[in-house]
């Protein structure tokens, strides 16, 4: 504390010695004129050693200073100082004639010793040091210099010595005031510093996620509204990544929660880490989500990032033995959305469509990166309510098969049924495919639930032998994830049915890329001898494509095709399509006959098979064996 009370002082103590100094070296001129006027005979040498010391003393305090000197030095020149200038002025001032005046004149030698405190802060060492000094001198001159009674000594010697023990008295009681003033700054500015650190320790809190420490949803959306500000006055881009841990609550029930803490932890430091090196900001948006703002320039610098943030977390190779698919390691969704006109007026706009881009990785098949496309589909509003609901809505019986009878144009019998899922609240209420099924792709619930199909129908339909064949949907996310082909094949043996008997149907549309792993997974099922069906053609964009690539057993005719045919634009449009797929050498199955006059039209094309509700509409599997 006294090394720190005295770093702390010494800028303070150098200006005031400073001061101190020249304020001393003119009072000690001043007193020039009592010289000429109590001792004449010699003021002239007294005042030329006044003005002399003055110079030398001011010389040699400036060169020190300018020197930058230590201020002890400073200090110790100042106290040189005034015993120098009592020398200089005592020694010539007691051979003066004018005894009687210089008798009363040495009276004023007292402010030399005083003057340590006056004019400046000595410590209490140096004071004393000072004081004595002077003192010393005065008794020497008092009795070996000037002459003067035993009684004039003894009252000038007893008047010295207090000025002594006064003067070094009030620079202890100074010292020690200056050191407590000190003591209880520094005790104010300690606790000014403790309430800062706790206020910045409040705010760190209230922006950090209590879990994995990084930043938290406050912090985020702070960030969002700086960056969109930024990006409004001065053009300064930036995107948003949103990441999303695959199949966490899977996680949580096989190894608990401290585990699932544990995962996201090194998960949300290693993301930090990453994103902090490219300038960007990452936080937990709740639950197994987390959100990075990076300012970036470009898109695709942004997709190569969430690039780098999948394999990193893959790379940490964390075990997930409970997924639905064949990995097993925990693995991220990542979905990319970059600031542009088109991101609105707000920027949750903005974070907006980065969940949309998650939702079309996680309908990907997870473990993917997604980029925001305006024309993906949105998912409805509401749609969140089903998530736990498909979660266990195998295991709750609220998931059901029915099948809808497919004919045999050419001799009207039911030759095959098509499985439909169905989905019911736990009221009874019915939830309709379109609605379910996106979110069940989205969540990964489409998985187990396909599964679960597939392996029902064989059990309802093909074990049963009641018709020779079954198909089922199967959602693009099933074809890219990994092990779904020996999936199909562990069903077939379990139910021992054959292959050719189980029709999967794949639904032309967006969804559906050309694929490597998909074209090897559909070459794979080809393999074990299923049947692979077009439904929905002509619904799309990539018919064609699909029909050049892969060689499908059947093709569905989309319902609008017949629905338009009342017209001969109509009707010639759907010849159109017949003969080019009947050119394939495909199976024709056209769907969602209606009425007998559709049914006449289909005849008159000689249709392979047909499927509809004027032919019979879609019933469980009790119901379709006593129809059949």
């Amino acid at each position: 504390m006294r090394a720190a009370y005295a770093a702390e002082n010494d800028v303070a103590r150098r200006q005031a010695t400073h001061r101190g100094l020249w304020m001393a070296v003119a009072v000690y001129i001043a007193f020039a004129a009592p010289d000429a006027w109590l001792i004449p005979d010699v003021a002239p040498l007294t005042i030329a050693m006044r003005f002399a010391t003055g110079a030398v003393v001011l010389m040699a305090f400036e060169i020190l200073r300018l020197a930058k000197a230590k201020t002890v030095w400073l200090d110790g020149t100042c106290a040189l100082a005034l015993i120098l200038g009592y020398v200089a002025w005592l020694c010539p001032a007691v051979t003066t004639n004018y005894a009687a005046s210089m008798s009363y004149y040495m009276i004023f030698g007292a402010i030399f010793m005083m003057g340590a405190n006056l004019f400046f802060s000595f410590s209490f060492r140096l004071s004393v040091l000072t004081s004595g000094t002077v003192l010393g001198v005065f008794f020497v001159a008092l009795y070996g210099f000037f002459p003067s009674t035993p009684v004039y000594q003894l009252t000038f010697g007893l008047f010295y010595v207090s000025c002594f023990v006064f003067t070094s008295f009030v620079n202890w009681r100074l010292n020690v005031e200056r050191y407590n003033v000190f003591l209880n700054a520094a005790e104010a500015r300690h606790q000014h510093w403790e309430a800062a650190e706790r206020g910045k320790a409040l705010l760190r809190l209230s922006h950090t996620d209590y879990l994995t420490g990084i930043e938290n949803r406050r912090a985020i959306d702070r960030r969002l509204d700086q960056c969109w500000t930024a990006w409004k006055s001065e053009g300064h881009e930036f995107s948003v990544i949103l990441i999303d841990v695959d199949f966490f609550k899977r996680f949580n029930d096989r190894y608990g929660h401290q585990e699932g803490d544990r995962c996201l932890t090194v998960i949300a430091t290693t993301l930090q880490k990453l994103v902090e090196r490219h300038q960007g900001i990452i936080g937990r948006y709740g639950g197994e989500e987390f959100i990075a703002v990076m300012p970036l320039k470009a898109q695709h610098e942004a997709t190569f990032i969430a690039g780098e943030i999948r394999h990193q977390v893959e790379a940490l190779a964390i075990r997930h033995e409970e997924r639905p698919d064949d990995t097993q390691f925990v693995t991220v969704s990542v979905g990319v959305a970059f600031i542009s006109e088109r991101s609105g007026a707000k920027v949750e706009w903005l974070v907006r469509e980065a969940d949309l881009a998650l939702y079309n990785a996680k309908a990907s098949g997870r473990n993917c990166v997604r980029t925001f496309d305006p024309t993906l589909r949105r998912p409805k509003e509401d749609a969140g309510k089903l998530v736990p609901l498909l979660a266990a809505a195998i295991d709750r019986r609220l998931v059901s098969l029915v099948y809808q009878p497919i004919f045999d144009l050419r001799d009207g019998q039911m030759k095959a049924v098509e499985a439909l899922m169905r989905l019911r609240m736990p009221d009874g209420t019915s939830v309709p495919p379109g609605v379910f099924i996106p979110v069940a792709e989205r969540t990964g619930s489409i998985i187990e639930l396909g599964r679960w199909a597939i392996k029902t129908a064989c059990q309802d339909i093909l074990a049963s032998d009641r018709l020779a064949t079954v198909s089922v949907n199967v959602s693009p996310m099933q074809l890219r994830y990994p092990g779904f082909a020996m999936s199909v094949a562990a069903i077939l043996e379990e139910t021992r049915v054959c292959g050719s008997r189980l029709a999967l149907e794949i639904t032309e549309g967006l969804d559906m890329e050309m694929q490597p792993e998909v074209l090897q997974c559909l070459a794979d099922l080809q393999a074990l001898g299923v049947e692979i069906w077009l439904d929905d053609f002509g619904s799309g964009y990539a018919g064609l494509s699909w029909l050049r690539a892969i060689e499908f057993d059947t093709v569905k005719v989309d319902r609008t095709f017949l629905h338009d045919c009342s017209d001969e634009r109509g009707l010639t449009m759907l010849q159109d399509m017949v003969a080019l797929i009947r050119n394939r050498g495909n199976r024709i199955l056209v769907e969602g006959v209606e009425t007998e006059a559709q049914m006449s039209v289909l005849q008159s094309l000689s249709i392979d098979r047909v499927q509809g509700f004027h032919l019979g509409r879609p019933v469980s599997a009790d119901l379709l064996a006593l129809s059949a």
